[in-house]
């Protein structure tokens, strides 16, 4: 009995560490600019990226970053560094293309995806990324306004719930 505890605790403590290990996945669906699929050891998880957020379905420029994230990923072998899991399941990850570059740069860089204050505050990298493509007026930075889609969610979601039924 005392063995099978022991075992059971050291198959647990595996599976929790390689749940922050790196890992490499081909990219088999994109659900938007920063939410795809991957599929991995026969599971599919679904990965969220860390540190980003791209616009919503009905935000300017949305359909042009889940373009973009496919144009990159879909169908490729990418690398997966787990950070977290969000309050969906989803693993929150930095995700580096083939050719090593990093996703969550490249789609904040182009104008594609806001720096995500709230969840990476210390990422240099991305605000600087996000001030050169604003300065530049690259993507969504175009647009005189842009509404981040933290902000978006939050007002339809105060709309739906002063709605009349």
């Amino acid at each position: 009995m005392v063995l099978v505890s022991i075992l059971a605790l050291l198959l647990l403590a595996e599976s929790a560490a390689s749940a922050t290990q790196s890992f490499q996945a081909p990219v088999v669906s994109i659900a938007d600019g920063d939410t795809f699929t991957v599929l991995f050891q026969r599971r599919q998880i679904r990965i969220r990226l860390h540190g980003i957020d791209c616009p919503e379905p009905g935000q300017p420029f949305h359909r042009r970053a889940t373009q973009r994230a496919g144009e990159l990923i879909y169908g490729k072998t990418v690398t997966i560094e787990p950070r977290s899991r969000d309050r969906y399941g989803r693993l929150v990850a930095s995700v580096l293309l083939p050719d090593g570059r990093s996703l969550n740069h490249i789609l904040v860089a182009e104008g594609f995806a806001w720096h995500y204050r709230q969840y990476a505050p210390h990422d240099a990298t991305l605000a600087r990324l996000e001030q050169s493509a604003r300065a530049a007026r690259r993507g969504l930075w175009q647009d005189p306004a842009p509404v981040p889609p933290w902000q978006w969610r939050k007002a339809r979601r105060s709309a739906r719930q002063w709605s009349l039924p």
